[in-house]
């Protein structure tokens, strides 16, 4: 399995491939701000609008691949404030559900936490549905959650969920968990 970061363009030509991890992701329960059923083309044209941030270096997409298929992804965003320079956002971790299990999760989250402290960034943060096989993977890695919203966002099926938001210090700086 390879995990490459994507450019702007690598996000435009791969934007069918990760529309097909999306919809699978989808598909399987997982709440990554969508509603089920999932269609093809809109999850490809939402990939597509990506490429612009991912060329303002305000998003930064890496892909893993087993063999020419997609099945694995991870992002971070970055804020453009001064006073939030320090910090970027983990989103849309998502591994192919016939691909889960492999501990592809963590390696992808361990690639955004690595490149996120090179990049000079101190502090990641993120939301997850609250009780989702998710929350396991943060904690696991040593990720704080500091509390959860009621009737936070729509599951994949429509009905209002809780979310949880973690943080975590990353970099020479970052405290032991």
């Amino acid at each position: 399995m390879i995990v490459a970061r994507l450019d702007d363009h690598q996000v435009l030509a791969s934007a069918g491939e990760l529309a097909d991890l999306l919809t699978d992701t989808v598909a399987g329960g997982a709440s990554v701000g969508f509603l089920a059923p999932m269609d093809a083309a809109d999850a490809t044209a939402w990939w597509k609008e990506r490429a612009a941030a991912v060329a303002t270096g305000q998003l930064a997409v890496w892909v893993a691949r087993d063999g020419d298929r997609v099945v694995g992804t991870v992002s971070l965003s970055f804020p453009d404030k001064p006073n939030s320079r320090h910090r970027a956002e983990l989103v849309k971790l998502m591994v192919h559900r016939d691909a889960r299990g492999q501990g592809l999760g963590r390696r992808l989250l361990t690639i955004a936490e690595e490149a996120a402290a090179a990049a000079g960034v101190t502090l990641l943060h993120l939301d997850t549905e609250t009780d989702s096989p998710a929350e396991n993977l943060y904690r696991g890695a040593g990720w704080t959650r500091v509390g959860v919203i009621p009737d936070y966002a729509a599951s994949p099926a429509g009905e209002l969920r809780p979310t949880s938001l973690y943080y975590k210090h990353v970099g020479a700086d970052a405290l032991p968990a």
